[in-house]
């Protein structure tokens, strides 16, 4: 078995020594080797390929996504579109992404962006501490990943809600769903997480409308895509005081230019795209797990729908 890995090549390695554990004697081949007779390659790994190259392997039998979106890889016109296309449903990343948004609402929850001002200013006061219970939180996109992340606030008594596409169940918490119950959806919401898949309907969908929706001194955490959200729109919302603080982690362009106004925006929290990263020793284990179903000749788990975007 011959494996192709596009991505940083700081990645390499770690992935090379994950999937020859798993599949010993394998062979493991990083793009571009100039030198490589692609016939022989029977999975890609891939993170962003360059259009056109996975299209030119023409035995391969499953593209493996090296994170849990694959907008990366659907604006490529020539995906090859008889071959599966996973994405990552991991543990470790679902686990990191969990802890990611439970941190940052917790840290507005108890306004510690307040404490830590006034620690600076040697202020000694108190705020009017408030029931987790009485603290609404939504999540935009109730996947694997808003789902983990809703359980685990659940966990912390928080009054927890989730908007999707479809009508979705999970214990305790309520669940909106199509264009109808946006607006009361975000009329409940506080702290509004956004951990929508990238698609044509999602693009831009945290606009001046939606932000006007949320009650003022609201806070927006993404940890999604960039192109979730119209940042003029969010800028003013910062601005005009509607929107209390926003936390971001993922940009439109990346790495985040050093003239971004993000970066040096009083109401505005920057981390690079760091709320949860692939560890290739928990992944390759999920990725195992599909290539030996496609080499049962049975479907993958988790194959994205061309058409849906996910």
């Amino acid at each position: 078995m011959n494996f192709l890995f596009i991505s940083n090549a700081d990645k390499r390695d770690a992935w090379r020594d994950a999937m020859l554990e798993r599949f010993p004697g394998s062979g493991f081949y990083t793009y571009p080797d100039l030198d490589l007779d692609k016939s022989i390659i029977d999975y890609a790994i891939v993170w962003k390929p360059p259009t056109g190259e996975l299209a030119s392997y023409p035995n391969l039998k499953g593209i493996l996504s090296l994170g849990a979106g694959v907008d990366g890889l659907l604006v490529d016109s020539e995906l090859p579109r008889n071959v599966p296309l996973v994405r990552l449903v991991d543990r470790c990343l679902t686990e990191g992404m969990s802890e990611y948004v439970l941190y940052w609402a917790l840290h507005h929850h108890r306004r510690f962006d307040v404490y830590g001002m006034w620690r600076q200013d040697k202020i000694w006061k108190n705020l009017r501490q408030i029931d987790t219970r009485d603290r609404k939180v939504g999540i935009l996109g109730l996947g694997v990943l808003g789902g983990d992340a809703a359980r685990k606030l659940k966990t912390f008594h928080f009054d927890v809600a989730g908007w999707s596409r479809t009508k979705k169940n999970i214990d305790g918490v309520t669940s909106y769903f199509g264009a109808d119950q946006m607006a009361a959806f975000l009329a409940r919401t506080e702290i509004l997480v956004c951990l929508l898949p990238l698609t044509n309907d999602t693009r831009g969908i945290v606009d001046a409308k939606l932000l006007a929706g949320l009650p003022e001194d609201a806070v927006f955490i993404n940890c999604a895509r960039g192109d979730h959200v119209v940042d003029a729109d969010l800028i003013r919302a910062l601005d005009g005081g509607h929107i209390r603080h926003a936390v971001l982690d993922v940009f439109h362009t990346e790495p985040l230019p050093a003239d971004n106004p993000f970066w040096t925006h009083p109401k505005v929290t920057v981390t690079q795209h760091m709320a949860s990263l692939t560890v290739p020793t928990s992944a390759s284990e999920w990725m195992a797990e599909n290539i030996k179903l496609i080499e049962a000749g049975k479907p993958p788990l988790n194959t994205v729908d061309l058409n849906r975007g996910y």
